[in-house]
């Protein structure tokens, strides 16, 4: 696809082929692969922040703490080198999304 700019700063997209060139408007402005990744990118980053913001502090909890085995290693390696790393990831976490 090829993504065009209107003069609105609406985004149409026409095949690469050249059967809908005469579709395009002549104000409209071709975008560049950059442009139309950014417009991409921008447009998921939306949708991502969107859902973060709405889930609930436990939902980002358990997306945010480490995983399981990551978890267990910690433990493991926190009893041989008398460390608190487990202790330290599980409160960052909390603290960072308390229960409310």
């Amino acid at each position: 696809m090829k993504h065009y700019k209107s003069p609105t700063n609406q985004i149409f997209a026409y095949e690469l082929d050249g059967s809908q060139d005469h579709l395009i408007p002549s104000d409209y402005v071709l975008m560049s692969e950059e442009e139309t990744n950014t417009l991409r990118t921008s447009k998921e980053q939306t949708r991502l922040q969107a859902e973060l913001d709405a889930m609930s502090p436990l939902q980002k909890r358990a997306i945010e703490y480490p995983s399981i085995g990551d978890q267990l290693d910690m433990l493991y390696h926190d009893k041989i080198n008398n460390t608190n790393t487990w202790q330290t990831a599980i409160e960052a976490v909390k603290n960072k999304y308390p229960k409310g």
